[in-house]
């Protein structure tokens, strides 16, 4: 059988070589989609605390449960919180509140963030007033750790 006339083979598509990739114009995204996805992460952040805190009661017993929430609520929230930015924006560069509405965390290349850029992103979340900064031109989290938040949709 001739391979071009092979209907089981792969298909082929013509690599020019010395062409490089274009990169699509990153479109900022504003204060408004901003401020929904702050308010989505936190919803999000929550929820995912609370179903760890069942778990705990779930698996070690409500003594366990009022343990931890007395004692360690506020270690725990604090781990909760770094642990949530570092893994999500440092394995996909977006958190799930990100990923619903379309917005994307880029470095100033335009590309993936390196992860210390991320773990500087998600310190500097924990200046005072900080979710105040937006007020001005860019968010100090995105000024200090020279990120961006672009959209990713057309």
């Amino acid at each position: 059988m001739n391979e071009s006339h092979n209907p089981y083979s792969p298909p082929r598509a013509q690599v020019e070589s010395g062409v490089e990739d274009e990169r699509r114009e990153l479109e900022p995204v504003g204060k408004g989609r901003r401020f929904a996805t702050y308010l989505l992460d936190y919803v999000v952040l929550n929820v995912l605390l609370f179903v760890f805190f069942i778990f705990v009661s779930l698996v070690f017993g409500a003594a366990a449960f009022r343990a931890v929430a007395q004692d360690h609520n506020l270690l725990i929230a604090i781990a909760w919180f770094v642990a949530y930015y570092l893994f999500f924006e440092g394995v996909w560069a977006r958190t799930p509140a990100k990923f619903m509405l379309g917005t994307v965390v880029v470095g100033e290349d335009g590309g993936k963030p390196p992860f210390g850029k991320i773990v500087i992103r998600t310190l500097c979340r924990f200046i005072p007033f900080e979710p105040f900064s937006f007020f001005g031109q860019r968010g100090w989290h995105d000024g200090m750790s020279d990120t961006r938040v672009v959209s990713t949709r057309g």
